[in-house]
């Protein structure tokens, strides 16, 4: 037994590994709300079970060890989250056909705040967000959830083997297996680069700058020459994508016309710059919820353009102005 004595002083010392919890199960399971939910329930099986918890491993272990059979009986149900990209080949915008697929479908964005621990060291905060970005955590959703496991204990979470294979239950050797055809399994799936955000550097800031300005004054030329030759758009829970400059501009020029007169407010999803876009109100009075848009750059130009649509489940857990009022230049 533990020499923590009491219930409340148990309580905090498990709350003090609820967000690193919350990004180990984000990058299991690619649901922002899923992740909570799991930790949330090994939270609560650990303070059920304390007092059957003997201290031969430290209290994070057993923690993981817990969120990771959590995990594995909620992957068991045979959901894999996915990205539009990951379903579909890509439409033309001219006759591009909208078909939206339930939520349980879709690859969540995710606060930064939620699933990146505070940390004084630049260079685990960069592995940390980079294994959150939106392409890493979609390329894991194509493992088997065992290696899943593996591969994020090991790479990102930087475990030893005998560590790993203690929490698993199975042998260094069978560690290292999994891990090898994990790696093979990511290598092939040839996830894109994309730049992570916070802080961004000054050629970040300015194209960012450049991006909001272009959108905001609807000016799509200028919004295509920002984008890369394979630059995507995406739009979730549509299955719909598109892919190019002149696509993406044809896009928001004849079916995202609606966007016209947008405002975008700043946010961080992921590691990756992000906004909640509000369109012009229908009643005339201010802008209201359209969509969070998570923007990847890589070598000085925008390669992915995605927004996700379900602003009531996304505005509130981003902590994003549920309306924004008219400007004094509006009227």
């Amino acid at each position: 037994m533990s020499d923590l004595a009491t219930k409340p002083d148990l309580d905090s010392s498990l709350e003090k590994h609820r967000v690193e919890l919350t990004g180990y199960c984000y990058r299991m399971l690619g649901s922002a709300f899923e992740a909570e939910d799991a930790v949330q329930d090994t939270l609560v099986r650990a303070w059920r079970s304390y007092d059957r918890f003997e201290g031969r491993s430290s209290l994070r272990s057993w923690l993981y060890r817990i969120a990771t059979n959590v995990c594995l009986d909620m992957l068991n149900a045979g959901n894999r989250r996915a990205r539009p990209m990951d379903l579909s080949a890509p439409q033309a915008q001219a006759t591009a056909v909208f078909n939206s697929l339930p939520e349980v479908t879709w690859l969540e964005p995710v606060p930064d705040g939620r699933v990146l621990p505070a940390t004084a060291d630049p260079a685990d905060l960069a592995v940390a967000k980079e294994s959150v970005r939106l392409a890493f955590v979609a390329a894991l959703q194509h493992l088997p959830s065992k290696q899943r496991a593996v591969l994020i204990l090991r790479e990102v979470l930087a475990w030893k083997a005998n560590e790993v294979a203690e929490l698993l239950d199975t042998s260094v050797a069978s560690v290292n297996s999994a891990l090898q055809r994990a790696r093979a399994t990511l290598a092939a799936n040839e996830i894109r680069e994309s730049d992570t955000a916070d802080p961004l550097d000054e050629d970040q800031q300015k194209l960012l700058a450049r991006y909001v300005a272009a959108f905001e004054g609807y000016d799509m030329d200028q919004l295509a020459a920002l984008l890369h030759e394979d630059a995507t758009l995406s739009m979730p829970p549509f299955e719909l994508w598109l892919r190019g400059p002149a696509d993406i501009r044809a896009w928001h020029l004849n079916q995202g016309i609606g966007c016209k007169g947008s405002r975008l407010v700043a946010t961080v999803a992921n590691g990756l710059p992000a906004f909640g876009q509000y369109r012009v109100s229908e009643s005339g009075d201010g802008h209201d919820p359209w969509a969070l848009q998570v923007i990847e750059i890589s070598g000085g130009k925008i390669v992915g353009l995605n927004a996700f649509l379900d602003t009531e489940r996304w505005f509130p857990l981003f902590g994003l102005p549920e309306h924004l009022d008219a400007q004094p230049d509006q009227g």
